[in-house]
């Protein structure tokens, strides 16, 4: 891999602003899953040097020092810390908003009622098959789908809002449009697609990361359906879906519609995190031991929880602070119109070239600067 170029490369950007909105935390590693495209590479533990209960609330306490982002409680998979209620809790009484990403099949009523009482205000399921045949292939779990399906009736049960994650890949591409209406069916309050960023285990899958081409129809696909779909629909790790937005579109429609979906309070937050790339800017990872990286899929060490204040990571990272000044990106993303909006993925650069700078290499987009 290519060191990585830092130096201005000609341009006069203003810096991205750094107010931390979200923060996605692997509070564990493990997980009773072992699913083919995980950047956890993740199988049942425990882990060695995951953080205790004290030094969660500790970094807790050091994130709502300065800021108040969703804190997404993630894994492998979160239900398998037996204190995740008693952070959640505590996360809750800080102020901040506790969201969960689990894969479902540890759901009970009970387990929802938990939820709800800790203040875990959405959760969301990854379905990546339209059936239990497709799903189970790709969660390398036989009744994976069921257990998420149930996971899910549980959830509605108890009347906790939940949205569906769907990662795509060559072998899901044909079944996202089926995938979109079970989301719609079973009452979801949001469907997220996710592009494969083959990384951990996901590396073993870098053939099933769908080409450039097919990458630009299915985002304005996306796109297309998002202005008649009843529920919220959302890119991640496919920043170029906000340049096709501003394309088509413009961020005060997209503020309107999002209005009329989800009241003006879910249209202020929805619009405020409209960015492609988030990482470094308004957005990071927090690994099970502590490792904070501008996302999950880029794992350059930007600071060590156990080691130095959260808040101090955030401000003074080096990593975060090329990240924020666009001005230092390379190739066609650093002389692009839509950068500010885009920005690329960093983890794909990095992944293909070793420069978290350089340009994205899945765009087919020509700069007309």
């Amino acid at each position: 891999m290519t060191e990585t170029k830092t130096e201005s490369r000609g341009r006069n950007l203003p810096l991205l602003p750094d107010t931390l909105r979200m923060v996605a935390w692997e509070t564990t590693r493990s997980c009773n899953l072992a699913c083919v495209h995980c950047r956890a590479s993740a199988e049942c533990g425990p882990y060695r040097g995951e953080l205790d209960t004290d030094q969660c609330k500790k970094l807790l306490d050091e994130i709502a020092a300065f800021s108040t982002p969703v804190i997404i409680l993630t894994g492998g998979e979160p239900l398998l810390r037996q204190d995740i209620f008693e952070i959640a809790s505590y996360g809750t009484a800080k102020g901040l908003r506790m969201v969960m990403a689990t894969n479902g099949t540890l759901v009970t009523e009970e387990v929802a009622g938990r939820m709800i009482a800790s203040g875990i205000q959405r959760v969301s399921i990854s379905i990546d098959g339209l059936d239990a045949a497709s799903h189970d292939a790709f969660r390398k779990v036989p009744g994976a789908f069921a257990g998420s399906m149930a996971g899910i009736e549980a959830m509605k049960k108890a009347g906790l809002e939940f949205q569906i994650n769907t990662t795509i890949t060559k072998a899901n591409l044909g079944q996202i449009k089926g995938i979109f209406d079970l989301a719609i069916k079973i009452g979801a309050a949001a469907h997220h697609i996710f592009l494969l960023v083959p990384t951990g285990r996901g590396k073993e899958m870098a053939d099933q990361e769908i080409p450039p081409q097919a990458y630009e129809e299915t985002l304005n696909w996306f796109y297309e359906e998002s202005l008649r779909a009843p529920i919220q629909l959302k890119a991640t790790c496919a920043p170029h879906y906000f340049r096709i937005f501003h394309q088509k579109k413009g961020p005060a429609q997209m503020a309107t519609r999002a209005a009329a979906k989800h009241g003006a309070a879910g249209a202020s937050a929805l619009h405020a995190m409209t960015r492609g790339c988030m990482g470094g800017s308004s957005f990071c990872f927090i690994s099970h031991t502590g490792q904070v990286q501008p996302c999950g899929y880029l794992d350059l060490d930007c600071g060590q929880v156990k080691e130095a204040n959260f808040g101090e990571i955030w401000a003074n990272t080096p990593i975060f602070k090329n990240l924020r000044d666009l001005n230092r990106y390379g190739g066609k993303c650093g002389r692009c119109e839509f950068i500010r909006v885009c920005g690329g993925c960093r983890a794909r650069a990095y992944e293909i070239t070793g420069d978290y700078l350089a340009e994205e290499p899945f765009c087919v987009y020509e700069p007309r600067k």
